[in-house]
Parts: structure tokens; C-alpha cells; sequence
């Protein structure tokens, strides 16, 4: 690779050929990095081929590992190799200078610079943080990059044909498992586009272009393939899923035109899909003009450059705070036992602190925790969990704190934060899209409302379960209802794996007298589940109850989780689709018979 402007011969003075050789260290372990990362996202291809959904799930997990495991080998180089720890500032002021310089022509410049800053937070003190020492802002322009291979294809439907372009497009991607009945899928396809757009639409002898981005998106057990068609001015996004079918042939299952729809499949609750990128600006560009409503950081993350979203969501943060006047506020609703809450209103976030002390009944402690948040981000999130960013040494204008807020954090988290005349640090938080609690939004639901929020707190329950996870405290409070209606379960301190957990009937007492004792009678384990006592705690609300024995009576018996169990060690993977039923071919070509 063309190592840019610097070379040891530029800078005789050993201070400057040490700061050349660590800004060229340092951009050896994110190359390191990439590589990895990107081999990682090109085998996702073939563990969908084959249908290996336990090594996607596997290949998913390791991958979130490799950002951090990279710095952590870069950070020891330093030390080791150069005592980075005792340099004296003039020499990282040059190697942030030459480390630019290394940085022209390179395909991931802005990923780059957030490895740089990574590995020099982890070194230099946190009061080097915000100086000419790391990259506060990007330095590098990332808006035409050239890629190879391109970061989209064309096609020319005028030439050849609708239906003869959608073929050619599926076989470009060059899947080795063959289609059922790739002819039916183009049908069904063509159909719905027309449906969708009204007409005839478009004119066989209409002059515009199909966009397609290079590499499908992988997860879970689809593909999914991401473009637009572009008439003039007027731009339609679209994605296909591409899924295995029971004969073991793969087939279309629906095309998305909405562009609503389509950013369902880029929900924080949601995994991070693997995509093979040489430019990932280019794919964020390509995925922010399809999706207006979807910031560059959380498009980054979805793609699982998550360091990189990290990034970009700070600097949207400061941004923001710069140009907002409200004050930081313990956040609205019931206090939980575990996490200090609060949030800025005008900004969609709630910020999450482990307070110092967890009150009983929690048995829990801060290891705990921080080892089930690293669950969640890690585990297949089905739609159902939120994703959280995860944020060391964080600096808040004190001037933005209320009282009431500053006096709980003083009380309740002192060991996470350092308070200075016009600064309070946060030494570690977590920040979570807000969300309504379910709670609330069922205190304010009118009939239609509460109908469907407990058909959806008990779906959530349920896909949870098969995605192998136990949410532990099942309290309402613990959900929130997204702008798209959708219930998420978003307080983790008490989530198990399923495999983990003993599902029990309540014993049967021996004497009425035993019924009535205050306590139970019989022993129970620290992962004893009893299902039967759900509706104690959850149902005492006579609307609530009825609608919810509708829906989820089952959600009450043992049998059910067990179920669960069995299907989860036989190593089945559930389906999941982050889109409605009705929207599949199968489910639309049922409705026509039907009609």
C-alpha cells in the first residue's frame, strides 16, 4: 500500500522517526483489524450456502471481539516496543501529523482514525482526550473513494428486459446453492413492484437504472439483497430476502419498497449484518440516500462497524449539546434497583449508570451486570433487545445537570464519577434508544392500544425464548414500545441463557397448612423458573389478564419453555423476519387461492 507522505528520510531527528514508526505501527494493527474483519464478513457467504446457522451465530459473536482485541495487541506494541506511555507530547503531536500523511489513499480512512484514537485513549491520560493529540474530527474526506470491486452494480432494464434484469442480478452474486423456482420468485417479485408502485410501471421502454450494492447483506439465516431503482429524480429502495426453503433450494421470499420497512432491517434491536466492504463510506452513502431517517452511526454499527458508530454518535452528541439548551434529568418512570437513568429530552437517549450499591431483592453486583450487557451485545437481538453503546470516561457540562440529578448520582454511583467546578465524568455508562416503558404506555392505552401492546410484550417474550434467552424480571416496566410499535425488552441485569434455566411446576403441598405459609415450602434453586407465578405479579389488572390468557396463556405453563429447551439443544434455529407475514410471497399467493 502506498504509505502517503511520510518516510524515515524526511525526518532524520529520532524523534521524528519514532513518532514514523509508531503512527506506522498503529496503522498496522487496524490493517490487522480490517483484514480480519473483512475475511470474516466474505465467509459469511459461505456459512449461508451451506446453511450453517450455529457457526453464523458463532462467526457473529467472535466478530464484535475483533475491534477490541486488536487495540489491546497495538496498545502492548507501543509500550513494549517504544514505552509509548512516557513519550513526551511533541511526539505524539507528530505522530498524529505522519499517521495522516499514511492515511492518503487509504480505503477505510475514518475507521482508521477511530483505531488511532482507541489505542492512544488506552495510553495517554484522559486530559489529552479532547487536544491535537487524537482525532476529534475527521481529517480525511471519504466522499469519493474509489472501490474494487465497485460499491454498486448497474443494470439497464431497457436493454434486456424487467424481468431478464432481476435474473441477471440474482446470478451475478453468484450463489453455487441453486434457486426451486427462481422463475415463480421473479414473478411474484415483478408482481408486487407493480402493485406497489400502481400500473405498469415501469415502461418496457422506460430509460433508468437498478443500483445494486456489491455484497448481499448476511444475517441470521437470509441474504439480503439492498439497491434502488433511479427514474430521473425519483429514486425506489428496495431489499429482497433470500432464504433456504425445506427442499434445500434457496427462493425470494418478498421484495421491501418502503423505506419504513427497509429500516426495520436496520433497528437497533437488531444484529449486526456481515457485508463484505472494501469502502464502507461508500456503503453508508449508497444506505443514507435510500434511508434519510438513519444517521451514519447507526448505519455503521448495523453493518458491525460498531466502534465506528460509536464515533459518529459521539460527535453527533456534541454536536448537539453545543446547540441545545435543556438540562440532563433523572429520566421519567419507575426507579430501577440496578441502573441510574437519565437522559437529556431533547436528544432520543437515555444514559445508564451501575450504581455502586444494588439494592435488594437484586443478588446481583457490577461484574454481573457488565457481563450480561456484554450478553446481549453479543447474542442474536431477534428485534427484541435493545442495543447499547458502551462509554468509558465521558465528559457532561455540569452547568446541563439538575440538582435532583447531580444529588442521585453523588448518592447512588460516586465511585463513576469525578465532579469538577464545570465538568462531571462519567467514568462508564451505557446509552440506550429511548423508548416509552410499557408500563406507561399501557397506564395511557386506550382499547386498541392495550390489545396491542400485550399481544406484543407476550411475542417478545416469545421470540426471546427461542432465540435462547430468559429476560429474568418479565415486569412491564423492563419493555418499551418503539416509534414503530414494536415491544423491546431493555433491562438486562437478570437475563439467563434458556439452557441455563430449570422451568418447574409448583409442588402440590402436603397440608393446606403449608399453602398458607408466607414462604414457599419447598427448596428453590438460583435458576428454578416457576411459570405458574407470572400471572401473580403481571396479570392483576382484569383488561390486562384477559387480553394477555387470549394471546399468551401458554406463556403460563411449564410445557411451553420446555418446549423452548428441547428445540434450542436439538440445535433448531427459529426463523425470524423483521417484516410482516403478509408481505411474503407465500403468505400473498395463499391469499389469492383463498380469494
Amino acid at each position: 500500500m502506498n504509505r502517503g507522505l511520510a518516510s524515515p528520510r524526511q525526518f532524520p531527528n529520532p524523534d521524528n522517526l519514532v513518532a514514523l514508526q509508531i503512527a506506522d505501527a498503529l496503522l498496522d494493527g487496524f490493517n490487522k483489524h480490517y483484514r480480519l474483519f473483512r475475511e470474516c464478513s466474505r465467509q459469511a457467504k459461505d456459512r449461508f450456502e451451506v446453511g450453517n446457522w450455529q457457526q453464523v451465530q458463532r462467526a457473529a459473536k467472535e466478530r464484535i471481539q475483533f475491534y477490541d482485541d486488536r487495540v489491546q495487541e497495538t496498545v502492548e506494541r507501543l509500550q513494549n516496543e517504544f514505552h509509548a506511555g512516557s513519550l513526551e507530547e511533541p511526539v505524539w503531536q507528530q505522530v498524529k501529523l505522519l499517521y495522516i500523511g499514511l492515511l492518503t489513499d487509504h480505503k477505510q480512512p475514518e475507521c482508521a482514525e477511530t483505531f488511532f484514537n482507541s489505542v492512544c485513549c488506552r495510553i495517554l491520560h484522559r486530559e489529552y482526550f479532547n487536544n491535537d493529540f487524537i482525532f476529534v474530527r475527521p481529517t480525511i474526506s471519504t466522499e469519493h473513494i474509489e472501490s474494487d470491486p465497485p460499491t454498486y452494480r448497474s443494470y439497464y432494464p431497457n436493454k434486456f428486459g424487467l424481468r431478464r434484469t432481476v435474473r441477471q442480478i440474482i446470478e451475478d452474486y453468484g450463489w453455487r446453492r441453486p434457486f426451486t423456482n427462481l422463475q415463480r420468485d421473479i414473478t411474484c417479485l415483478i408482481d408486487a413492484l407493480r402493485e406497489h408502485l400502481g400500473g405498469t410501471w415501469p415502461h418496457a421502454d422506460a430509460n433508468y437504472q437498478i443500483q445494486v450494492l456489491y455484497s448481499p447483506f448476511y444475517r441470521n439465516k437470509a441474504a439480503y439483497i439492498i439497491g434502488k431503482a433511479v427514474n430521473g429524480n425519483q429514486e425506489y429502495p428496495f431489499a429482497v430476502p433470500v432464504l433456504h426453503d425445506s427442499e434445500g433450494g434457496l427462493y425470494l421470499d418478498t421484495i421491501l419498497l418502503d423505506a419504513r420497512r427497509i429500516g426495520v432491517l436496520f433497528s437497533f434491536s437488531r444484529a449486526y449484518f456481515m457485508v463484505d466492504m472494501e469502502v464502507p463510506s461508500g456503503y453508508v452513502q449508497f444506505l443514507r440516500a435510500m434511508l434519510p431517517t438513519k444517521s451514519r452511526a447507526e448505519l455503521y454499527t448495523m453493518l458491525g462497524l460498531q466502534k465506528q458508530g460509536k464515533t459518529m454518535f459521539y460527535r453527533d452528541f456534541m454536536h448537539h449539546l453545543r446547540h441545545s439548551r435543556d438540562d440532563f434529568i433523572v429520566a421519567p418512570g419507575i426507579r430501577g434497583l440496578v441502573m441510574l437513568v437519565f437522559t437529556l429530552p431533547s436528544y432520543p437517549y437515555v444514559f445508564k449508570i451501575i450504581k455502586d450499591v444494588i439494592a435488594p431483592p437484586k443478588e446481583i453486583n457490577k461484574r454481573v451486570v457488565l457481563e450480561k450487557y456484554l450478553l446481549v451485545k453479543q447474542h442474536d437481538r431477534v428485534g427484541r433487545m435493545a442495543d447499547t453503546l458502551e462509554f468509558s470516561n465521558v465528559a457532561f457540562p455540569k452547568a446541563r445537570f439538575t440538582e435532583e440529578l447531580l444529588q442521585e448520582l453523588r448518592e447512588l454511583a460516586p465511585s463513576v464519577m469525578e465532579e469538577s467546578d464545570d465538568t462531571v465524568v462519567v467514568k462508564h455508562l451505557y446509552i440506550e434508544r429511548r423508548m416509552e416503558p410499557l408500563n406507561m404506555y399501557l397506564m395511557n392505552a386506550d382499547e386498541e392500544m392495550l390489545e396491542h401492546g400485550i399481544r406484543e410484550y407476550g411475542n417478545a417474550i416469545r421470540e426471546l425464548a427461542s432465540a435462547n434467552i430468559f429476560p429474568g424480571d418479565m415486569l412491564f416496566k423492563n419493555f418499551g414500545v418503539t416509534r414503530y410499535g414494536r415491544v423491546i425488552f431493555y433491562d438486562y441485569d437478570e437475563i439467563e441463557y434458556m439452557t441455563d434455566c430449570k422451568f418447574r411446576k409448583i409442588p402440590i403441598p402436603p397440608t393446606p397448612e403449608y399453602e398458607m405459609m408466607a414462604e414457599p415450602w419447598y427448596p428453590i434453586a438460583r435458576n428454578d423458573v416457576f411459570p405458574e407465578e407470572f400471572a401473580t405479579f403481571l396479570l392483576g389488572e382484569a383488561k390486562v389478564r384477559q387480553i394477555f390468557m387470549r394471546h399468551h396463556a401458554d406463556l403460563l405453563t411449564v410445557d411451553f419453555w420446555r418446549d423452548k429447551q428441547k428445540k434450542i439443544a436439538q440445535g433448531h434455529i427459529e426463523d425470524f423476519f423483521p417484516y410482516p407475514e403478509n408481505l411474503r410471497f407465500s403468505s400473498r399467493a395463499q391469499e389469492k387461492l383463498r380469494d
